[in-house]
């Protein structure tokens, strides 16, 4: 089975199987120096991740093909964001804690962002229906205008084109 690099971790490469649906759990444990049994146990007890979890064939960094147990790539980066930075090696901690910090962001952007643009987008609908309301009552306004002076110019035209004389 070949296999594609999607990403490093501690400087190690991460690998998918080809059609980048699966990735070994085991090299990213050994990565960041937590313990794979321990990992592996708590994907398995978690609700939605034992529901995706499976044991495929993947090519190791030997380039030797082992059974491995392997997640989806879309639930990988929410298992990473389980991870306690305070339980990897030293040279992963910080990768770790601003990884962390990447989905915190991500995660407020996508909740609270979509939340403020809606809002803002809600602002400009108003600013919009008061300035058509406002327009609106200048153009009635306006029409009402153009009217009165329309009948009055009517009656100035009817009075002048009148022949006869008006002593009162």
């Amino acid at each position: 089975m070949k296999t594609k690099t999607i990403a490093k971790v501690n400087n190690v490469d991460i690998v998918s199987t080809n059609d980048e649906q699966m990735v070994a759990i085991k090299p990213i444990c050994e990565a960041l120096g937590i313990d794979f049994s321990r990992q592996l146990k708590k994907i398995k007890e978690d609700e939605d991740l034992s529901l995706v979890v499976g044991v495929l064939p993947t090519v190791g960094a030997d380039g030797k093909e082992r059974e491995m147990s392997c997640l989806p790539v879309r639930y990988i980066f929410g298992w990473l964001f389980t991870i306690n930075p305070a339980n990897v090696k030293p040279e992963a901690k910080e990768a770790v804690r601003n990884y962390r910090k990447m989905c915190y962001d991500v995660l407020y952007e996508h909740f609270f962002g979509s939340q403020q643009k809606q809002l803002e987008q809600n602002q400009i609908e108003i600013n919009l229906l008061e300035n058509i309301a406002k327009l609106d009552q200048q153009k009635a306004a306006i029409n009402c205008e153009l009217s009165e002076m329309k009948r009055k110019l009517n009656q100035l035209r009817e009075e002048r084109l009148k022949n006869e004389p008006s002593l009162f």
